[in-house]
């Protein structure tokens, strides 16, 4: 059974008092609330995108009536679907999303481990690059700052350092351990150095300990020049069911990230309460963003 692989473009989404108030109707009553306490509009609307693509996928992928979806966090913060259907007709799906940048994304595939992050180049605010570099830099191994440095200008350097953050939240992510992860246990072999947009690549391999990692697979492309995602994808299942791709079988082919407009993001929505005028007001209080990220927008 393919993936899936899903972008909204938070960054240009201005909404309508209809569409925001349907957005808000169409999620849980907490989760409206959580959205509604973010100060600026960019935060709330990633949020709500994030939730919208989530049931999307419940809905649609595991066979639950939005309406009828429970989701609720791990301990660690992780969203999982609280009422999954466990009939053999519906394998189990793994999925994670993220939003930073003008972007929020879904990834997720059946029978696997799956974490996805996405990160936007931009400039690390009143630091230059080299001051930046300097204070991230036990986030890396000597290899992995060896490639950075070896990219070419400093925002290229910049481009390549997002690359690597990507790909190693999407492992962490995968793997549920959160922020107590030494990053310096996983290192990533980048492959190839030069990534265009409309391609999806599938060459980088993670080395553990100093160990490859072969059971593990990460997707990297371009949403757009400056939005890099990557998509990890390891042994499926709970602790105890976890099994290793049986050598000789094909790796999974790598999919390419659809973008979706508002309307697609919510065909198939049910409302699960009543419109609530406040809420857009409240909205349009908002500021879109902290100056400094309105600046370089």
């Amino acid at each position: 059974m393919e993936g899936v692989r899903w972008a909204f473009r938070c960054g240009s989404w201005s909404p309508t008092r209809a569409e925001w108030l349907l957005a808000a109707r169409c999620v849980q009553r907490e989760e409206k609330e959580r959205i509604g306490q973010f100060v600026f509009a960019k935060d709330a609307k990633s949020a709500m995108a994030g939730r919208l693509l989530i049931r999307k996928l419940v809905s649609e992928k595991m066979g639950i009536v939005w309406d009828q979806i429970r989701l609720e966090r791990t301990a660690r913060g992780k969203p999982v679907v609280a009422n999954p259907i466990a009939d053999a007709g519906h394998q189990r799906w793994s999925f994670n999303v993220s939003h930073q940048g003008d972007y929020a994304v879904l990834a997720a595939a059946p029978g696997l481990q799956v974490g996805t992050d996405t990160m936007k180049t931009t400039r690390p605010g009143a630091a230059s690059i080299p001051e930046f570099f300097r204070l991230m830099s036990r986030q890396f191994t000597e290899h992995e700052w060896k490639t950075i440095r070896a990219t070419g200008s400093e925002w290229e350097q910049l481009h390549m350092f997002y690359r690597h953050w990507a790909l190693k939240e999407s492992f962490i992510k995968a793997i549920g351990t959160g922020l107590g992860f030494d990053l310096q246990r996983i290192e990533f072999h980048i492959s190839p150095m030069l990534i265009t947009e409309g391609e999806v690549y599938s060459e980088t391999r993670m080395h553990l300990d100093g160990e490859e990692e072969e059971d593990w697979m990460f997707e990297e492309c371009l949403l757009d020049q400056h939005h890099h995602v990557a998509v990890a994808l390891g042994p499926g299942g709970p602790a105890g069911e976890r099994e290793h791709r049986q050598p000789g079988l094909p790796a999974p082919l790598p999919l390419r990230f659809t973008v979706l407009s508002f309307s697609e993001l919510v065909a198939g929505a049910l409302p699960l309460s009543e419109e609530d005028p406040a809420y857009w007001e409240s909205f349009q209080k908002k500021q879109e963003a902290p100056k400094r990220q309105t600046d370089q927008s």
